[in-house]
């Protein structure tokens, strides 16, 4: 625990609770609304094909995934870990630009 804190930067054990709830939950949402949102765009394994469906399933879970673990952090309080984790991960993907 001592390491992760370290890392992370946080102070308290609760903290990487919460942090790791949050992760869970919003990984469960993304993958639980994703069908349905691609239902609703009428995307599906017999319009786009089996690859070109997951593909597309797989792009927006991840879109969803980056705008709800900020959202989901901000709600249990720990908005400035998720915000930094987030820039940290974007720039990693080289999407410096769009959190500059």
């Amino acid at each position: 625990m001592e390491k992760l804190k370290e890392r992370w930067g946080i102070e308290q054990n609760w903290q990487i609770i919460i942090i790791f709830i949050v992760f869970a939950i919003t990984g469960s949402t993304a993958s639980f609304i994703g069908k349905p949102i691609l239902n609703y765009l009428n995307i599906t394994s017999e319009n786009f094909g089996s690859f070109g469906y997951w593909v597309l399933r797989i792009v927006l879970l991840f879109i969803m995934y980056q705008f709800m673990l900020v959202f989901f952090g901000w709600l249990f309080g720990q908005f400035n870990f998720f915000w930094n984790f987030e820039k940290k991960m974007l720039r990693r993907i080289g999407l410096k630009r769009l959190i500059d």
